[in-house]
């Protein structure tokens, strides 16, 4: 399996019952930060797979400096090689660029999948910046893995505080709760940055 084409995910109309976790984001470039987040993510969560949702373009990052599309996808591809994770221009195919929206299609097609969001700590912290953000704790699980040096600011957030009677301390039982609910998945933390890595290439 060549690192271009990779691991598909599933065909729409699949009702077959699997956890799959969703990781999102620009992927500009993708890097071994992603990887390791995913990887325990599989270990942590008890996950059958974990898709990458390569964004067509976030709505709250430039668009100068992004990488086009293609070019994201098939880095990403390349780190991903071997590992079963399943890189995707699905936002792209469901013509969303919201997270919520996302969230929606994908139960839509998938009607047998649980899913989980999968976001870093400093993506927690901002979450209140998303579009309609409080849904998407209605809309699906969410798993924050912590990151350097992010971790106070994602917990005193307004979503961790607003949803902070919901969360779960022991991220294997998140399957086991109703919406909304979420965990804080304390891990080893990669210093990798896709940031420092354009500064790098620059």
């Amino acid at each position: 399996m060549t690192a271009r084409s990779g691991p598909k995910p599933a065909s729409f109309g699949d009702r077959r019952h699997r956890r799959i976790g969703l990781l999102g984001g620009s992927f500009n470039p993708a890097h071994q930060g992603h990887l390791h987040v995913s990887k325990e993510a599989l270990k942590r969560l008890n996950l059958h797979q974990v898709w990458w949702l390569v964004s067509p373009q976030n709505p709250l990052k430039p668009t100068h400096g992004m990488a086009p599309l293609a070019q994201r996808l098939d880095q990403a591809r390349k780190i991903a090689a071997g590992t079963g994770i399943v890189v995707t221009d699905l936002e792209r195919r469901l013509g969303s660029a919201r997270t919520l929206l996302t969230l929606r299609r994908l139960k839509t097609h998938y009607p047998g999948m649980t899913f989980v969001w999968l976001m870093g700590a400093d993506n927690l912290a901002q979450a209140a910046k998303w579009w309609r953000w409080q849904h998407i704790f209605h809309a699906t699980r969410v798993a924050v893995f912590d990151r350097s040096p992010y971790s106070y600011a994602a917990l005193a957030s307004a979503a961790a505080q607003r949803f902070g009677k919901v969360r779960t301390r022991r991220p294997s039982t998140i399957w086991h709760r109703l919406l909304p609910v979420w965990t804080y998945v304390a891990i080893r933390r990669h210093p990798a940055s896709a940031t420092a890595l354009r500064k790098t290439a620059r």
